[in-house]
């Protein structure tokens, strides 16, 4: 005669393992469900160090940054507008302008004393928000 103790599991056994599941969901969950969030951001803080460093390559070869108003766009075509750059790198100095992880152009700010590289992050509401994401270093437009 078999014991029905080892048949299989009891309701209190089953409902024991279910709440274990349901604490440890409780605390994996809402950090990897965070991830792609921080991947978002540490991709935007890639990009801006390449448009960064294809700026320094632009002033090295030129003498100075583009003006704001000649924004990003002039690391991909030579722009018209003044200052007019002479040495100008045929093929660009990156073959197009990234948009952050958001869908959003990346805004470029040369205000004379600093260069100013950013995003406004998944909100895309300001620069100076929660959510923006910026060039750290705020290197200076010489």
């Amino acid at each position: 005669m078999r014991n029905r103790k080892s048949d299989g599991f009891t309701l209190i056994e089953i409902m024991v393992v279910v709440v274990i599941l349901g604490i440890l969901a409780a605390i994996i969950v809402p950090k990897i469900m965070n991830r792609p969030e921080q991947a978002r951001k540490v991709k935007a803080q890639q990009d801006i160090l390449i448009l960064q460093n294809a700026l320094d390559l632009y002033r090295l070869d030129n003498g100075f940054y583009p003006s704001t108003d000649q924004g990003l766009q002039a690391l991909v075509t030579k722009p018209d507008s003044d200052p007019t750059p002479a040495n100008w790198k045929a093929d660009g100095y990156i073959q197009h302008l990234p948009q952050d992880p958001w869908g959003h152009a990346y805004q470029y700010i040369n205000n004379d004393s600093k260069l100013h590289i950013f995003s406004y992050g998944p909100g895309n509401a300001d620069a100076e928000g929660p959510n923006s994401i910026s060039n750290e270093g705020n290197r200076a437009a010489q």
